[in-house]
């Protein structure tokens, strides 16, 4: 494909992307394939020859699009947001075509440079402390990771050298090896499976905290475990609080946990993957009150701030703390501007060394929608969960399980465990709309996640109407065997 070619099939992708998001809504939101669908329709080897371009995208359609999930569609509620928008598809164009590899500043200087920049920015319209920001060259600093859950495990193996430091300093006969064997992290019940992960992979022991009725962590519960753990001779070092959980989006509580970690020394990382968005209105931003307690900070612009996937904003304290972990500089990465105190080398931050350009996908949609746009997006979203919210507390048949902060309804029909999970497979079989379940303690829970940029309430009104007349459906078949065994009864 030459520049001409480029140029005319790049005009005709554009076109193909429009035309797929403002049609979207008419796809099947969950595909009807089976699993291996794929296999069978391609050919078992690559072509020893160019196939046409044409062909390729014909092949798109019937082979590809059957079996994709419409996260954007406006009848998608599943999981949590993967944001889309129009800019940061442009940027990541730019990124592609740019392809740098940028693991220091003298692989490009602008990646290094726009990141540092931009997560300014961001932590800004978080108001975030000074600590975290970068442009006044104190310790703190951000970087765009590629998901939370690498934060989560940056943060945690950051921490986990940092203690075995303190701990070899203050007791030079200690091994890193009993040492590791005694280190416990902590976080609440609630919390993402990444934590977890996160500790498989550090080699550490996790300590779940129970949750208080709000499904939230408290610093009296954490101070229970750690006074335990301490007695049996374990070393906490790691505190994990999630604002914005996964099954109901509650919140761990920060400013009492905040303190208690300071206290205690142990590092502190905040979890704020999808809420974290929320944030930059001033409405929400009281929900981020005690983020001066933390070491590390992290939540992802790719779910609710327009920003397509990838991009993971994770803030620290402490600059240091990463580089001292993760710094390697042989010969042939080193540069002659790496000790300028300018500028920083993001390869000490991360796990992989190479890294993609990022930030370009933050500065396209924050100079494109502005500070009040992202905002107007998220109080939109917002509102539509109300909305969802007065809906299902209308129907004496369903009850709401968690409160309704942001984006997020959990809902369920009155009755057992049994009846909502068959709600839940008519739903999902019939593919009007896509939700997935959680657990609030034994209850199984429906969650319905406002997700698309597209979403409006007619399309959230129409998908509970939809949702009650199968719930109708369901409970007239359940209750049909009972009235026919009670008549024989009789």
């Amino acid at each position: 494909m030459n520049s001409s070619e480029f140029r005319r099939r790049g005009r005709e992708m554009v076109e193909y992307v429009a035309d797929y998001l403002e049609d979207i809504e008419k796809r099947q939101v969950y595909p009807s394939v089976e699993p291996g669908y794929l296999r069978p329709l391609m050919p078992s080897c690559a072509p020893q020859e160019p196939d046409a371009y044409e062909d390729i995208m014909k092949d798109v359609e019937k082979i590809i699009m059957p079996g994709v999930t419409h996260w954007h569609s406006p009848n998608f509620f599943a999981y949590f947001p993967t944001a889309s928008s129009y800019p940061a598809m442009l940027a990541d164009m730019l990124c592609g075509a740019i392809g740098c590899i940028g693991f220091s500043w003298a692989a490009s200087p602008a990646c290094t440079e726009l990141e540092m920049v931009m997560m300014d920015w961001l932590g800004k319209m978080l108001q975030l402390p000074e600590a975290f920001l970068m442009e006044k060259g104190g310790e703190g600093g951000g970087v765009i990771q590629g998901s939370a859950s690498e934060s989560t495990l940056i943060a945690l193996l950051a921490a986990r050298t940092k203690a075995v430091r303190r701990l070899q300093a203050a007791s030079p006969e200690m091994t890193e090896a009993a040492i590791h064997d005694k280190l416990v992290a902590y976080c609440s019940d609630q919390a993402h499976s990444s934590v977890e992960r996160a500790s498989l992979v550090g080699g550490v022991r996790l300590k779940t905290i129970p949750s208080d009725d709000k499904f939230a962590m408290t610093a009296s519960a954490l101070q229970e475990a750690l006074g335990k753990d301490k007695a049996a001779g374990l070393i906490p070092f790691f505190v994990v609080v999630t604002l914005g959980t996964t099954p109901c989006c509650s919140f761990d509580r920060l400013s009492e946990v905040g303190p208690l970690c300071n206290k205690e020394d142990l590092w502190l990382h905040i979890d704020a993957a999808y809420a974290g968005s929320a944030f930059i209105c001033p409405e929400f931003r009281h929900l981020l009150n005690g983020v001066e307690f933390a070491d590390s900070f992290n939540f992802n612009p790719h779910k609710w701030l327009l920003v397509n996937f990838d991009c993971s904003a994770m803030w620290v304290k402490s600059k240091t703390d990463l580089m001292g972990t993760f710094k390697l500089d042989p010969v042939y990465l080193k540069h002659s501007h790496q000790d300028s105190g300018l500028i920083t080398d993001y390869r000490h931050w991360q796990l992989p060394l190479g890294r993609r350009f990022r930030s370009l996908k933050l500065w396209f949609v924050f100079r494109m929608y502005g500070v009040t746009g992202l905002q107007v997006h998220i109080r939109k979203h917002v509102g539509l969960a109300r909305e969802l919210e007065s809906a299902v507390r209308r129907d004496p048949r369903f009850e709401i399980c968690a409160e309704v902060v942001l984006g997020l309804v959990c809902f369920r029909l009155k009755g057992s465990n049994k009846l909502n999970e068959a709600l839940l497979e008519k739903i999902n079989t019939t593919k009007k709309i896509h939700l997935v379940p959680c657990h609030l303690r034994d209850q199984f829970v429906l969650r319905f996640a406002i997700c698309s940029r597209m979403v409006e309430s007619s399309h959230v009104h129409r998908a509970w109407e939809h949702i009650r007349g199968l719930a109708t459906d369901l409970l007239r078949a359940e209750a049909e065997p009972k009235a026919a065994a009670a008549e024989i009864k009789n």
